[in-house]
């Protein structure tokens, strides 16, 4: 009981600290970071609740991010919308948009497995991202889509879609946490495990796997919309972007691949960095580059995670102490 009641003082603590972030730390830059850290929190967490619990590493969840951006640029244009809080009106739209994408693309990657699954993921990203450049009638090809400008002031303009972003990381958070605790959870740790196995006791893997990629697919498309109605325009490169995979992928690994609160640490994490490096290494594609050699470091050394790697210490604490 005392450890339940620890857990959600933690909890809300942390949303105390994630709300009064921006009123306390108001300097743009700051709070520009903050922004994205956020937003990569949800998608992180959105990733996750596929690939971590599934086993099935998905490296094309761009594909929702620009779909959700580009639906939302659409429905500004074509409607003629002012900028304002009633586009966020839009967002969740933008989020179911991306899940009906998401249909017909897992049923197609999900009839393949491991290596090749993972490889077919990376296909169906470029191909969108091709489609982006030549559907010149929806997407306005490489000269992109503007969004309307919102009406806020400068100092307060990050802060408008830093709560977005929190909504959704929250949202996602969530989502999560009751996918872990259901007995839908238990079919995708099933499936992770032994899929044959998990067929052979009953479970509809086909089935199961979709559900779960599909609601990755949402939650990617509400974060995709918020960015582009943050950016103003959108652009294929930004829409559809390969570092965007890979590091949602850097995040879960890090923070614990499987757990709800791992993806969630590896973005607080990693996003600062992330934006660091952005800022100080101007060569192009450096940052990429530096990014995939720290990948391929924590599955090296840090193959469970931080979050299974403190649990794991802790147990062994417990043991020496029983002992």
């Amino acid at each position: 009981m005392t450890v339940v009641l620890a857990r959600r003082a933690v909890i809300v603590l942390a949303l105390a600290c994630a709300i009064g972030f921006p009123f306390v730390f108001s300097n743009p830059a700051t709070t520009s970071i903050a922004f994205f850290t956020v937003l990569y929190v949800a998608a992180a967490s959105a990733w996750n609740l596929f690939s971590g619990y599934s086993g099935y590493m998905a490296l094309g969840n761009a594909v929702f991010y620009g779909s959700g951006a580009y639906f939302i640029a659409n429905v500004t244009n074509h409607l003629n919308l002012s900028g304002g809080m009633g586009i966020f009106a839009w967002v969740p739209v933008a989020g179911l948009f991306a899940g009906i994408v998401a249909i017909p693309v897992g049923w197609l990657a999900l009839r393949t497995r491991r290596h090749t699954f993972v490889v077919i993921t990376i296909a169906i990203f470029f191909i969108f991202q091709l489609l982006a450049y030549n559907l010149q009638s929806v997407t306005n090809g490489s000269a992109g889509m503007q969004l309307p400008l919102p009406p806020w002031l400068a100092a307060t303009y990050n802060d408008y879609f830093y709560f977005a972003a929190l909504i959704a990381a929250v949202i996602a958070i969530v989502v999560s946490w009751a996918v872990r605790r259901s007995h839908f959870g238990l079919q995708l740790l099933a499936i992770r495990d032994d899929e044959d196995r998990a067929r052979g006791l009953g479970v509809r893997t086909g089935r199961v796997k979709l559900t779960a990629f599909v609601l990755n697919g949402v939650l990617t498309g509400v974060c995709g919309a918020i960015y582009a109605y943050y950016l103003g325009s959108v652009y294929p490169p930004f829409a559809f972007e390969a570092i965007f995979d890979l590091t949602v992928a850097l995040m879960a690994f890090l923070g614990g691949l499987g757990t709800v609160s791992g993806p969630v640490i590896g973005a607080l994490l990693l996003e600062p960095l992330q934006q660091y490096l952005t800022q100080q290494v101007t060569a192009a594609g450096l940052s990429l580059i530096l990014f995939g050699a720290l990948f391929l470091i924590v599955i090296g050394f840090l193959p469970h995670g931080i979050v299974p790697s403190v649990e794991q210490l802790v147990r062994r604490l417990k043991a020496a102490r029983s002992r």
